[in-house]
């Protein structure tokens, strides 16, 4: 399954572009709801994601739970998910029923709460 279908990746570099013309003008970025949730299913890593840099469309934006305990918001290299394999050849997965309900601050503030990603 492709990570991030052309179809996502339209909508999270129209974000991506959105947020920047935003922070040109001093104004805060939008707050999005996550257009993609990655997940390692060997592992409790989670990433929602809500845009890709217009610049560097590698590098997308989101909440990133490493399985940790301690989400935060922060930058990714898809390339890098892309790379990584545990065992039997498992790669990380985009969830094709994930359906955002909530912003991302909502979900970064519950996962402060809860020391994990629930999506």
């Amino acid at each position: 399954m492709e990570l991030l279908p052309m179809e996502l990746r339209y909508y999270m570099l129209r974000n991506g572009w959105a947020n920047a013309e935003r922070i040109v003008k001093d104004q805060e970025p939008e707050d999005f709801r996550p257009v993609v949730k990655l997940f390692c299913p060997w592992t409790g890593a989670t990433w929602l994601l809500t845009e890709l840099q217009p610049d560097d469309p590698d590098i997308a934006y989101g909440l990133c739970d490493l399985g940790t305990g301690c989400p935060e918001l922060g930058q990714v290299s898809i390339m890098e998910l892309k790379a990584v394999h545990g065992p039997g050849g498992l790669t990380v997965e985009r969830d094709p029923c994930f359906r955002a309900d909530k912003t991302l601050s909502a979900y970064a503030a519950e996962a402060n709460t809860k020391g994990r990603v629930e999506a």
